[in-house]
């Protein structure tokens, strides 16, 4: 897979690309993660680009020249367009299932903005779909961005090592992950349960499974609206 990343900020992205599983992706070709900034296509020799909006209002808003002539350069530099994505907190809330869904292409085009947002026109002109880390506001979008490519980077064939690694993570099965244990058995009196260490695997897996549900029956109950759950299920 390779990941675009549009930028005004490519320096806050050096340092969590280097470690951990997207450094080891990226050195076993996994991943190629590119970063642009967007500002290097500025065309006046402050390298604006960000002007007032019309109409009035605090802030500023990204002007859509650079930004257009950014994407255009950057979408040349591979064959294929890819998925292209914007972060805003306007976008569709990001999910496991999306990050599954990104994960299945071949390229990823994300674009970070800054200041009080995108000129419209770069959200309608460069067709790209609008992706949002939750209801809240960020400084910019290079946050939102790291999100999305650790959540979708984790899932690519041969990142984690153990293909099962990311099978039962939360969300992955539309729960929460039920609770983990490890060694010592004992810790301040507190102790392992007894199930975990029976070496029964079919009970082991429905007890990890009952701990499921009712962890995301206490923390998040709307994971299970509509859900068909059942007591058999369960």
């Amino acid at each position: 897979m390779r990941i675009d990343i549009l930028t005004l900020f490519p320096e806050m992205f050096e340092s969590p690309l280097k470690y951990s599983i997207l450094k080891r992706a990226q050195e076993q070709g996994i991943v190629a993660i590119v970063l642009t900034n967007i500002r290097d296509f500025a065309t006046d020799r402050y390298r604006k680009v960000d002007d007032k909006p019309y109409g009035g209002g605090a802030g500023m808003v990204m002007m859509p020249g650079p930004a257009f002539d950014c994407f255009e350069y950057v979408e040349k530099l591979a064959p294929s367009r890819g998925r292209v994505v914007l972060l805003t907190p306007q976008g569709e809330r990001f999910t496991q299932a999306k990050a599954r869904e990104l994960s299945q292409q071949e390229r990823l085009i994300l674009i970070a903005g800054r200041y009080e947002g995108f000129d419209e026109r770069i959200r309608t002109g460069l067709n790209a779909e609008q992706i949002s880390v939750g209801d809240y506001v960020l400084n910019g979008g290079e946050l939102a961005a790291m999100i999305v490519v650790d959540a979708v980077v984790r899932l690519l064939p041969g990142a984690l090592g153990d293909e099962d690694s990311a099978k039962d993570d939360s969300f992955s099965h539309g729960l929460l992950e039920y609770p983990q244990y490890t060694r010592p058995e004992v810790f301040r009196d507190m102790k392992v349960p007894e199930i975990l260490l029976s070496g029964d695997h079919k009970k082991i897996a429905e007890w990890r499974r009952r701990q499921a549900l009712e962890r995301t029956r206490q923390q998040r109950p709307d994971l299970l609206e509509g859900d068909d759950l059942t007591t058999e299920n369960e």
